[in-house]
């Protein structure tokens, strides 16, 4: 049958996946990456031990071991055609990190998921109050200093994007560290700039 829409789950793949998984056999499976990502050569399925089934920002994931990559992996399972039959039985590898909710929660803040903290942190004073800055800082630490003033401390999963993030507070920054962090806005405020220039409309003939 063909496969669902991108984002709509199949029942019976999820069905496959659970029993896949408590049955600890291995899947092969068709996969359909994201933009942008790297492609397996057409006909050669995905291998590997499938361990646990989550939910991500309202799309369900197979946390699995990939045996022709040796490492661990996350797949949307709207995006997995599993074949059959499956595979011999396996034991169980434990996550790196210990439990399946800091290992996806490290793995999608771009770490090795041994760890939930973001690879990237930085403290900044904006010229904003905290009541302002609080309701907006994610998982971020937010110091008043003053009546028009606050520190934030705010993590990401590269330094660009961690400057993009503190650029949509809209105010003053003003950088405390680390160098990385002011060298992404350095970069950024070049590249706006760039793209300034192409936005200016030509000049019309004069009256």
């Amino acid at each position: 049958p063909p496969p669902p829409p991108p984002g709509r789950i199949d029942g019976e793949v999820l069905m496959e996946l659970s029993r896949v998984i408590h049955a600890r056999e291995e899947l092969r499976f068709d996969y359909t990456p994201g933009r942008g990502a790297s492609r397996t050569p057409a006909g050669a399925p995905r291998r590997v031990h499938p361990h646990h089934l989550v939910t991500w920002r309202h799309h369900w994931y197979l946390v699995a071991w990939d045996l022709d990559r040796e490492d661990w992996r996350t797949f949307r399972v709207d995006r997995v055609r599993p074949r059959t039959p499956t595979g011999p039985r396996f034991t169980p590898r434990e996550l790196p990190g210990g439990s399946v909710s800091t290992f996806v929660t490290g793995r999608f803040r771009g770490t090795d998921g041994t760890t939930t903290d973001w690879p990237c942190r930085g403290d900044v004073v904006l010229h904003l109050p905290a009541a302002d800055v609080a309701p907006f800082a994610r998982d971020g630490i937010v110091e008043e200093l003053g009546p028009d003033r606050c520190r934030l401390t705010l993590g990401s999963w590269s330094w660009t994007g961690l400057a993009a993030a503190l650029g949509r507070f809209d105010t003053d920054v003003d950088v405390i560290g680390p160098p990385p962090l002011a060298a992404a806005f350095a970069q950024l405020a070049a590249r706006y700039g760039r793209a300034a220039r192409t936005a200016e409309p030509e000049a019309g003939p004069t009256p």
